[in-house]
C-alpha cells in the first residue's frame, strides 16, 4: 500500500513537470495574457477547481485572500478557482492537519515550528521545480531555509515576521522607561493599567530563558522525525529566568491575555496586532524591543523567537490540480500579494523586493521587530507537545518563593523532555 502511494506521487510529479516545463511561475509573470480567450502560458491547466483553504482567523484576511484569488483568475483566464476559505489560527492549523490529513484543506497557512510534523505526516506537497526555483530566487534566504527539511523545500514563505516585541503607551512611558521591566511594572501599577504578556504560552515564556542564555534545540531527520535535543533550561540560568518571570507574574498589573489591548499600557505581541494597536493607542502608540529585567544586580535583556509563517499545499492525486495549487500558492505569496497584506494588516514580507519598500522598512511594528531581532533566537522545528510541557513554567512562576521550589519545577520539566522524542 505504501509503495503504491509512492508510485502514484511520482507519477503526479512527472505529469506536473511535463505540463509546466517551460513556465516561469510567480506573481510577476506578465507574459501571454490573452484576455478572456484563455490563451496564456498555463492554458493546458484551464478548468474549474473547487478547493478549501485555511488562512489567518483575523478579521478581513479571508476577504483579502478571496480578492487575490480573483486577481489570479483574471491573470490566467480559463483557470477557475472556487475557494471555500476558513479562518484558522496559524498556531493551531498544523496540528489540525496532522490529525486528519485526508480531510485537511488543499492550501493552509501555518507557523514555522509545525513544518517537521507536517512533513512526517505526508501533509505537504513539495513545490514543483519551476515554483521552487522562483521561490528560492524571490524570497529571503532565511525563509527559504526555514521552509525546508534536510535541504528539501516543502512550503511557500508567507511572512518574515513571526516574532514579538512591545507596544506601549507613550503618554505614560518614556523610551528610557521602556527598557526596564521593573519600571514598566511600576508605571502600570501606579496608573491601574495592565501589562499584557502571555507567560502561560511557552512561545512567550521562552523570552526569559533566552535572556539568561538558556537553549532548547531539537534535531529532526529527513523524514521530519525528532531524534535528539539540547535543552539547558534546568540550570542556574533557568533559575534566574524563573525569578525574572515572577516579578511580572505576581504583579497586580499582569494579565496573560495579549490578544486584546483594553486597559493596557504595555502589550507584548506581534505584527498581527498592528491594526489593533494603532486603534487602541492612537497618537500615543509606541513600539520597541522587549525590556530587560534584573536579578541579583545583573541585567538580562528579554529574548524571543524569530521566524516565518508559511503556506502549504496538500499532496494531490490529479496532476493538473497539483499544478494549479502550486501556481496559486506561488501567486498568493508573491511580492504583489505580500505588499497588499502589509498595507492592510501590517504583515512583514518575506519577498525580497517587498522588503525593499520604504513603507515596509519604516513601519513602526517592523522596526520594533528588527530591534528585538538582535536578541532573537531563530525558531527551528519543535515537537508539538513541547509547548504544553514548557508553558507550565510560566504559568506557575508566581507560585514559588524558594530556589528549591523553582529547581523542582525545572527538573520536572527536564524529565518530561525525553518522552517527547517518542511521540
Amino acid at each position: 500500500m505504501k509503495m503504491s502511494r509512492i508510485v502514484s506521487l511520482i507519477l503526479v510529479v512527472v505529469m506536473v513537470v511535463s505540463l509546466l516545463v517551460s513556465c516561469n511561475i510567480g506573481g510577476n509573470n506578465n507574459g501571454g495574457n490573452g484576455g478572456n480567450t484563455g490563451d496564456h502560458p498555463y492554458a493546458d491547466l484551464n478548468g474549474t477547481y473547487d478547493i478549501k483553504m485555511w488562512v489567518s482567523e483575523l478579521t478581513g484576511v479571508d476577504e483579502q485572500f478571496q480578492e487575490q484569488i480573483n486577481a489570479f483568475m483574471a491573470k490566467y483566464p480559463g483557470i477557475v478557482i472556487n475557494a471555500e476559505i476558513s479562518g484558522v489560527t496559524e498556531a493551531d492549523s498544523g496540528s489540525s492537519v496532522v490529525a486528519d490529513v485526508v480531510s485537511a484543506p488543499d492550501i493552509y497557512c501555518f507557523a514555522q515550528d509545525q513544518l517537521a510534523r507536517l512533513v512526517q505526516a505526508g501533509a505537504l506537497a513539495k513545490p514543483i521545480p519551476q515554483v521552487k526555483e522562483e521561490v528560492e530566487k524571490s524570497h529571503d534566504s532565511g525563509s527559504v531555509s526555514a521552509a525546508s527539511v534536510d535541504g528539501t523545500m516543502y512550503a511557500y514563505p508567507l511572512t518574515a515576521d513571526n516574532g514579538y516585541y512591545m507596544y506601549y503607551d507613550t503618554s505614560l512611558i518614556t523610551e528610557e522607561d521602556a527598557q526596564s521591566l521593573e519600571r514598566l511594572i511600576e508605571i502600570c501599577e501606579e496608573n491601574n493599567k495592565l501589562f499584557r504578556f502571555a507567560l502561560n504560552n511557552a512561545w512567550y515564556t521562552a523570552s526569559f530563558f533566552f535572556a539568561t542564555g538558556c537553549t532548547s534545540e531539537w534535531v529532526v531527520d529527513g523524514n521530519g522525525q525528532f531524534v535528539s535535543y539540547n535543552d539547558t533550561w534546568n540550570s542556574d540560568a533557568g533559575l534566574i529566568a524563573m525569578k525574572g518571570m515572577k516579578k511580572l507574574a505576581q504583579s497586580s498589573c499582569y494579565n496573560p491575555d495579549n490578544n486584546i489591548f483594553s486597559d493596557a499600557a504595555v502589550v507584548i505581541t506581534g505584527t498581527w496586532a498592528t491594526t489593533a494597536a494603532e486603534e487602541y493607542f492612537g497618537d500615543n502608540l509606541g513600539a520597541t524591543d522587549l525590556p530587560s529585567f534584573e536579578v541579583d544586580g545583573k541585567s538580562y535583556h528579554l529574548g524571543s523567537y524569530t521566524g516565518y509563517k508559511f503556506m502549504g499545499v496538500k499532496p494531490q492525486t490529479d496532476g493538473n490540480r497539483a499544478a494549479v495549487l502550486s501556481l496559486l500558492a506561488a501567486y498568493l505569496t508573491s511580492e504583489e500579494c505580500q505588499m497588499q497584506r502589509f498595507e492592510k494588516f501590517g504583515w512583514g514580507p518575506s519577498h525580497i523586493e517587498a522588503q525593499k519598500d520604504e513603507g515596509v522598512k519604516n513601519a513602526p511594528s517592523l522596526v520594533a521587530l528588527a530591534l528585538q531581532g538582535e536578541y532573537g533566537i531563530p525558531q527551528a522545528q519543535i515537537p508539538g507537545d513541547w509547548w504544553n510541557t514548557a508553558k507550565v513554567l510560566g504559568s506557575n512562576a508566581k507560585d514559588y518563593s524558594t530556589d528549591s521550589e523553582y529547581r523542582d519545577c525545572l527538573k520536572a520539566y527536564s524529565d518530561a523532555l525525553a518522552g517527547l522524542l517518542s511521540k
